[in-house]
């Protein structure tokens, strides 16, 4: 799952499943943001992938948005918008992200500007998420390289299809599976042909499947 997000498995592990951690005053313990689908196994379904992606956006600011605010803007969130999962649904999208930044701005010391341009990045990063007609999220779209929109993306994740193993968008090919063709010699024209896709798409499958954090999670 860190690796789909591309963000450290250490850091996605203590947002699941807490940490502790020593202090001063001695040991305490960081307590999860996002309620574990499969507490046993400790296995995420789609909606904590989406909650963890949604989070990520938020931390991968340059502002440095600490845990702690996030924390305590999103408690603000729930008791506002009465969502008991804010980050999943399209609530959030509308008045919830305002809240958000409203009381993120109570919290630290962050100008007008830097509020919009964080709110400026969780909503591009958010525009990644497809909802069905009930407003909650039935693919996430993955970055596959810098800047790049929905609409340009071909790798995605849908619960429906392929075990929700990333696959390129529109059909049922796994992005492993053309990885390990292209490594075992094929060309990307000749995948392209043999699955029926554009050069692009293969491209893009290709290039997911070798990011080296995904080699090294």
């Amino acid at each position: 799952a860190a690796s789909y997000l591309e963000m450290p498995p250490a850091t996605l592990r203590s947002w699941v499943l807490g940490r502790s951690y020593d202090t001063s005053t001695g040991s305490r313990f960081f307590q999860p943001l996002i309620d574990l689908a499969d507490k046993k196994r400790r296995c995420l379904s789609f909606y904590n992938l989406i909650e963890a992606f949604t989070l990520n956006a938020m931390r991968r600011t340059e502002h440095h948005i600490s845990m702690p605010s996030i924390r305590k803007a999103l408690d603000y969130v729930k008791r506002q918008t009465k969502e008991k999962r804010p980050l999943l649904t399209e609530k959030f999208l509308t008045d919830g992200v305002d809240l958000f930044l409203d009381k993120y701005g109570q919290l630290v010391a962050v100008s007008k500007d830097g509020q919009l341009a964080i709110r400026a990045v969780m909503m591009d990063s958010l525009t990644h998420v497809r909802r069905d007609s009930k407003g909650m999220p039935s693919k996430l779209y993955l970055f596959v390289a810098p800047a790049a929109k929905p609409d340009a993306s071909e790798v995605v994740i849908d619960p429906r299809i392929a075990f929700g193993n990333p696959i390129v968008d529109g059909t049922g090919i796994s992005t492993a599976v053309l990885a390990q063709r292209y490594k075992a010699g094929d060309s990307i024209d000749e995948l392209a042909e043999d699955f029926g896709l554009s050069r692009d798409a293969v491209e893009q499958a290709i290039r997911y499947e070798v990011i080296p954090l995904r080699k090294a999670a």
